[in-house]
């Protein structure tokens, strides 16, 4: 799951060193915490949120396999 948001964001910004993303896992969930350079959370976002619902979607779907929940927070 880390790794999936990790490579979605490194794709999409301009200082992919500058990815992070941790992971908090609990018995049935999951929280991913993914920070970004200031300059970069725009491209993260987007319009109106939808990359960041797009990323959401992606690693729910992915979670669902698992059979766990998942929550993906951007950060700064």
């Amino acid at each position: 799951m880390k790794d999936l948001v990790e490579l979605i964001a490194r794709s999409l910004v301009d200082n992919p060193d500058e990815v992070d993303v941790q992971e908090v896992e609990g018995d049935r969930s999951i929280i991913l915490e993914l920070r970004v350079a200031p300059d970069d959370m725009g491209k993260v976002i987007g319009k109106q949120g939808k990359i960041a619902k797009s990323i959401r979607t992606l690693t729910k779907a992915a979670a669902a396999k698992e059979g766990k929940r998942v929550a993906v927070e951007i950060m700064r």
